[in-house]
Parts: structure tokens; sequence; C-alpha cells
């Protein structure tokens, strides 16, 4: 069938309600926007389902929310009663329909017999999934889009253990949702359905969340002398990060300034052009209050809270938006250095960082006599290792993180939590200011002690109804034909991590890389840094990646601009 005879079916059939009706009689003289939207069915990958809101097979609304959901209803119903007696919970975060979704989601698996915790109103990523684990559902779902531009939203699909749906518990899925070819057609609740499936998350389950994170705070006594008084500013960017984590700076004692303009639940995002707190300009509104108060740190989260962005004063009293390994890198140390102060250092403590993100955390573990991991882009695999770690014991969970500012401490969620990672970067500030020492001198500090290291990544965007294929299809080719060199940057090794195999350039040997398979190729430098390309799983942009080591920043910034150069005209041929 192809994209016209799809189109037309779904404008004739009389279940269609009238909202999409309209929005699909506008596009009728559109080809384009008919193609792309009825061309091919939105992907469902290892992290779910995200796409532009709009009517569609190949968009994201209540019809594709339903039909996944009646597909992962297949996959539980397949593992017996006991798993649908335990159900799954659902949440939402503040994006345009997040909550509709969420309530059709619960009906499609109450319609099946299924149990649906749903939250009555947002909550952030960690938060579902520290409810998976505390109500031990069978799985979880989670409304978002993350921290995408506003004309998206997304579904994310939690397993038992809290981490996002592992890859071959997907596969299973996912063979369920093809077999659904009516997208009109998943069953509806009835009234006794509703009542008897559909159930509220207990406001307890809340409570036990906070109390888990207090349980990670690491310094009581600077934060008693300190935290009344820290001029720290925070803003929720209008996402589900608000509640919770002002809840949890209130309850360890510290105060933050709250951007309050950016604390509505704006659907639309209208004070920022993205809702990234990765970026300066997200954060723009926090900098100018905290320039108004003289503060000396800006905190963001993103829509569904998974993510932290960080600013700080430099020492000419301007603000730098940190990048996410500039802050993991903070955390790492600041943890270590706790840990070890305090004498709870585990002597099989483990960090795990995914491998596109800074080397220098390697330094920094090997002063400490802490053994890092490295694991494919995704939190998932983070959560994998926790998972293998509780069941043999052999190592203990200190800390994870990724390039994308995701961090977790302590294993009650298994996937970002940035309501954690904003009580410990306020308890970091408070501990320094103890100290008569700031955030930012700490930073330079840690690059004296181990080097300087220049972190950063580009996205090249593909449009179209191929872009995935396309940005796949790019990333083969490099794989194809081996680069040896970038500039005067020689390369030492080239792992593929869609074939586990490691190249040694020198001398042809190769070998496995013990990681799970992605279409990703990563190159070792001579001077320590790296290379890495991949396409992004969850939006049509190619990730490259780059890990310069210097003496010094002037010098990183100036080799970075010799390998970008290098790469652009690698990828172009």
């Amino acid at each position: 069938m192809n994209y016209i005879e799809n189109y037309e079916n779904w404008l004739n059939d009389e279940r269609l309600n009238a909202e999409a009706k309209t929005e699909l009689e506008n596009i009728k003289d559109n080809k384009d926007e008919t193609e792309y939207r009825f061309g091919a069915e939105l992907e469902f990958g290892t992290a779910g389902m995200r796409g532009i809101i709009g009517y569609g097979t190949n968009m994201l609304n209540v019809y594709t929310v339903r039909r996944a959901t009646q597909g992962l209803a297949e996959f539980i119903k397949s593992k017996g009663a006991a798993a649908m007696a335990r159900g799954v919970a659902i949440s939402f975060d503040t994006r345009l329909k997040s909550d509709e979704f969420a309530k059709a989601a619960a009906e499609v698996l109450a319609a099946n017999g299924i149990t649906a915790y749903l939250f009555d109103d947002v909550h952030p990523v960690p938060m579902l999934s520290f409810t998976v684990r505390e109500l031990n559902t069978f799985a979880g779902i989670m409304i978002t889009a993350s921290h995408n531009p506003k004309q998206y939203n997304g579904y994310k699909v939690y397993g038992e253990d809290g981490a996002q749906m592992s890859p071959d518990d997907t596969s299973v899925v996912v063979d369920f949702i093809g077999k659904i070819t009516d997208y009109l057609g998943t069953p509806a609740p009835t009234d006794e359905q509703t009542r008897k499936f559909i159930k509220t998350v207990p406001a307890k389950v809340d409570r036990k969340y906070y109390k888990q994170l207090k349980k990670l705070t690491l310094s009581k006594k600077a934060v008693r002398a300190c935290g009344k008084n820290l001029k720290l500013v925070y803003t929720p960017v209008h996402g589900s990060g608000y509640i919770p984590v002002t809840t949890i700076l209130r309850k360890i004692g510290i105060n933050a300034t709250v951007v309050e303009e950016q604390t509505s639940k704006d659907t639309s995002f209208s004070t920022v052009e993205v809702p990234n707190p990765e970026f300066k300009e997200t954060l723009s509104m926090g900098i100018k209050l905290a320039q108004r108060i003289d503060a000396t740190v800006v905190f963001g989260t993103d829509p569904d809270s998974d993510r932290l962005g960080v600013a700080v004063k430099n020492k000419e009293g301007e603000f730098e938006a940190l990048s996410g390994n500039q802050v993991g890198i903070l955390l790492l140390d600041y943890i270590l250095t706790r840990l070890k102060e305090e004498k709870a250092l585990p002597a099989n403590a483990a960090v795990v960082k995914s491998f596109v993100t800074t080397g220098m955390a390697k330094a920094i573990c090997n002063k400490f006599g802490v053994e890092l991991f490295e694991v494919p882009v995704g939190f998932k695999f983070i959560g994998e290792k926790i998972k293998l770690w509780e069941r043999d014991r052999s190592h203990t969970f200190v800390f994870g993180f990724e390039e994308s500012c995701g961090y977790l401490r302590g294993t009650h969620a298994r996937d970002k939590d940035a309501v954690v990672a904003s009580m410990l970067c306020a308890e970091m500030v408070c501990y320094y200011t103890y100290k008569n020492k700031t955030v930012f001198q700490r930073l330079q500090e840690i690059y004296d002690t181990y080097g300087y290291v220049l972190d950063c990544n580009i996205s090249v965007p593909f449009k179209g109804l191929n872009a995935m294929k396309d940005m796949n299809a790019v990333v083969d080719g490099l794989k194809a034909e081996p680069a040896t060199k970038f500039d005067i940057y020689n390369v030492v090794t080239v792992r593929d991590y869609s074939a586990n195999v490691k190249t040694d350039i020198a001398t042809g040997a190769k070998s496995e890389i013990g990681s799970p398979l992605t279409n990703c190729v990563y190159y070792e430098l001579e001077n320590g840094g790296f290379i890495c390309v991949r396409p992004s799983g969850t939006e049509p942009k190619l990730k490259i990646y780059f890990s310069v080591k210097a003496h010094n920043k002037q010098d990183a910034e100036a080799a970075l601009e010799k390998m970008q150069k290098a790469v652009q005209k690698l990828i172009k041929k």
C-alpha cells in the first residue's frame, strides 16, 4: 500500500477523531507532507519512539501511541497472568499532548486486562524509573521527547529493572507492534476495566524517592554551614523538574533561587529556542537572574529532567556554560574525593561512562584506584552494569555519566537523573564555598592536575523520509574505508562497534571490543584523543565527537579545528 492509499484510508475512516480529520484534510494538496506522514512508519528503536507531533503513521499521535502500547501489551500477556497483574507504571512530562498520550497508553493496557499505574501529574524520567522498581511493575512507559524541540514528543519503554528495555525484549515488542496493521483499531476499555485496572501511583512513592536521594548526600557539614545562604539559580525550563529539584534541595537545606518565568508547564517552551540545558542560550534567563543577585552557579533541567545543564562564573566574572563532560568530571572528582575523605570509598568501586565521554575520566579514576568501564551510548547500558554488579557483587557502582549531560549516583534509578545530579551539584557548590573556592577554580585545578582535555561534539542534521537510512550509510562508508590520519594526527586503532572489532593500524591485528553492537566508528588517536562518528538514535542527526588532549586550552582549540576540518572532508568524500 502506497502513502496516498494510507492517507486516504485514514482520512475516510469513521473512527478518526475530529482533530485528526481536520489536520489531514488541510494537507491533501501537499504531496511532500503527505508522503512524510504516510510513506513510512515511525520507527520503534531501543529507546522507543520519538517523532514530530501530528497525525500519520510516521508521526507521534494518539494512534501510534496506542499501537505501540498494544504491542507492549501483547508482550506482557505472553509472559503470563503474573506479569499482567504487576502491570506498567506510566509517567509523562510537560510536552504537548504528553498527558493525553499517557492516558491513552493506560487505557490500552486496561483494555487488555493489564494494570496501569498512572501518575496524576508530570513526573520526570528518574522518578518513573524509581517507581517501576518500587512498585515492582513489569514495565514502565515515559511520554517524553527529552530535550528535543517543542514539535516533538516520544514514547520510552522501561523494563522491570527500571532501565530502558533491553534490546532483546525490545525486538520482541517491535515484532508484536509490526503485526498491528490497523492503527485505529486498538481496543478501548470498558468502564469496569478502567476502574479495575487504571490506578494512580501512590503519593508515598514520591516520598520514598526523596528519602533515597537524601542518603546520597556527601557534605552535610558544608551544607549546614553554607546551604541557607547559597546564591544558586535554578530553572526547570518549563519542565517536570521544578517540583522534585526544589523539593530535594529544600529537604537537604540548600537555598535555590528559581527562575519563576520558567516554572510554568508551557508546552511551547516559549522562553527558549530549544529546551536543552546543554546550550548556554537555554540558561540565559537563569544567567541574567544570577547576575542580578550575584550568584556564581546556574542549573537547568530539560523537560523530562534527566539532563542537567550548568553555567558557572569564571575568573573574569562572566558566566560560562560547562559541557556535559566538564560537569561529569567535576562530579566524578567531587564524589570520589568525598568518599575517600570519609573513608567510604568501596574497595571494588566502579565508574561507568559511555565511550564517547571524556577520556579524562580514566585519569581521575586511576588516581583514586577506581575501575572505569566504557559502554555504548545510551544510559540503559550503564543500567545493565548496575544490574550485573548487584547480581555478582564484583563491583560497587558509585557514579555513571554521559557527555550529553546525563548523570547518576545511586541505584534508586536506572536512567539519567537530573534531580540527584542537581542535589549533588548544589552540595558540591557548598563544599567548595566552605573551602573558600569556586567550582570554576576547582575545574582549573583538575586541568592542572591531569592535563587539559577539550571535548566537544557536533551534529549534522539529515532531512527527509530516508534521513535515518542516509545517516547510517555515511557511517557504513567510513567503516568500509578506515581513515588512518586526521590532518597531523595519526590513528592508532579503529573500532567498528557494529562488528565488535577493533583494528590496530600499525599491525593490522584485529581483536574483540567486548561491547554490545551499535552502528558506530571510533578512531583512537596517537595523542590520546579520539574521534567518533555515530547516527543519533533519537533524531535525524549524525553525531561527531572529538576529544583532544593538549598542554593548554589554546593548543587544544587549534588541534580541534584541524581535526574538525579533516573529518568534514572525509564525510563529504
